[in-house]
C-alpha cells in the first residue's frame, strides 16, 4: 500500500531528482513545451504550475508592495536555473533568462486564469525502451 507516500523517485537520488525537476521546469518555461516520459511529466507538472502562480502573485503585488514583487522574483530565481541556451529554427543561439521570461511573458498571459496552466498530451511509446511518452505544454490563452 502506498498510503501517504508522495512523489515519484524515478530511479534517481534526491539531488538528481531535484536537479532534473529544476531543469525540466526551466525548459518548459523556455520552450513552452517539452517531450519527456509520462512519469517525468506527471512529476514536474505541479512544480511548473506553482512557479507560474508564484510569478502571477508577484506581478499582482508589484503595484502595492514592490518588496513583495522582488521577493517573488528571488524565490523563483532560487528554484530555477538562471539561463537556458535557446536555438531557433534558423540555428541562431541565444541565452534566455528563465526568471525574466517567467515574469514578463508567461505570468501576464495567465493573469486572469485561476489555474491549470499546463496540458499533458500522451504521444505513445518510445521506440528504444517502450517508455510512455508525453508532451507537456503551456496552455494557450483562450
Amino acid at each position: 500500500m502506498r498510503h501517504r507516500v508522495h512523489g515519484r523517485k524515478l530511479n534517481r537520488s534526491s539531488a538528481h531528482r531535484k536537479s532534473l525537476r529544476q531543469n525540466l521546469v526551466a525548459d518548459l518555461i523556455c520552450y513552452e513545451q517539452i517531450l519527456t516520459t509520462e512519469a517525468k511529466a506527471r512529476t514536474i507538472r505541479p512544480t511548473a504550475e506553482k512557479m507560474i502562480t508564484l510569478a502571477k502573485r508577484g506581478l499582482e503585488k508589484s503595484d502595492t508592495n514592490p518588496a513583495a514583487a522582488v521577493h517573488a522574483r528571488r524565490l523563483a530565481a532560487a528554484r530555477l536555473p538562471k539561463t537556458r541556451t535557446f536555438t531557433d529554427e534558423e540555428g541562431v543561439t541565444e541565452e534566455v533568462d528563465v526568471v525574466k521570461k517567467l515574469f514578463e511573458e508567461i505570468a501576464p498571459r495567465y493573469q486572469a486564469r485561476p489555474g491549470g496552466y499546463t496540458r499533458m498530451v500522451k504521444v505513445g511509446k518510445r521506440p528504444g525502451d517502450n517508455a510512455d511518452m508525453a508532451v507537456l505544454m503551456l496552455v494557450d490563452e483562450e
